[in-house]
């Protein structure tokens, strides 16, 4: 099940805003990734997946290590990644490699709240990297953020488009991520939400 939708932009305010005219509905919560260099804001997309919206945030100081997703390349707000959920995120990661796709180790993920709560899970280390391959993420016993982001838009579908189909297939297949691939001058996420196209 696709759990969320990353769309990076250059600077985040802007791109609340944006996203905002274009589509009725602000973002809202999020917060900080420390030490990533990074904070967002939330949409719901539907009970059980949202659009993060990312950007660097000024009020970290510059990261050791390249902000997630390519964010520090993005010169223009776009998808940039997606996540799955699973519950048993060692044996997902396990069947994914038994198919033929490692997406990277299981590392620790949190993020601080503006309340000043940190909000923890799990993930596979290729969601570093972003991409139209998704990574995988665990929340454990902290509750979807689909749940308290704000409501108002449907994920309707999500495709991907890429130069060479069948390699990305096979990887999106040993994921257990079942959505279309199509030929594609450069690699891209497409989703429609609430019947208009984000990529």
């Amino acid at each position: 099940m696709i759990d969320h939708l990353i769309y990076a932009a250059p600077d985040l305010d802007e791109a609340v805003a944006a996203v905002s005219r274009r589509f009725g509905v602000r973002a809202a919560g999020g917060g900080q990734h420390l030490g990533l260099g990074t904070h967002n804001r939330l949409l719901a997309l539907g009970s059980s997946t949202y659009l993060e919206i990312i950007a660097p945030d000024p009020g970290q100081p510059e990261p050791e290590l390249p902000r997630p997703f390519g964010v520090d390349g993005v010169t223009e707000p776009r998808l940039v990644g997606w996540a799955i959920t699973c519950d048993d995120i060692a044996l997902a990661r396990e069947e994914a490699v038994a198919r033929g796709f490692d997406p990277g180790p299981v590392i620790d993920g949190q993020r601080r709240t503006a309340s000043g709560d940190v909000l923890r899970w799990r993930l596979t280390s290729n969601a570093h990297v972003g991409g139209v391959v998704p990574f995988l993420i665990s929340w454990g016993s902290t509750p979807s953020p689909a749940l308290s982001a704000p409501p108002g838009l449907t994920l309707e579908s999500l495709h991907v488009e890429h130069p060479e189909p069948a390699l990305i297939t096979g990887r999106l297949k040993a994921l257990g991520a079942d959505v279309e691939v199509l030929p594609g001058s450069a690699p891209a996420l497409v989703a429609r939400i609430s019947g208009q196209i984000l990529r």
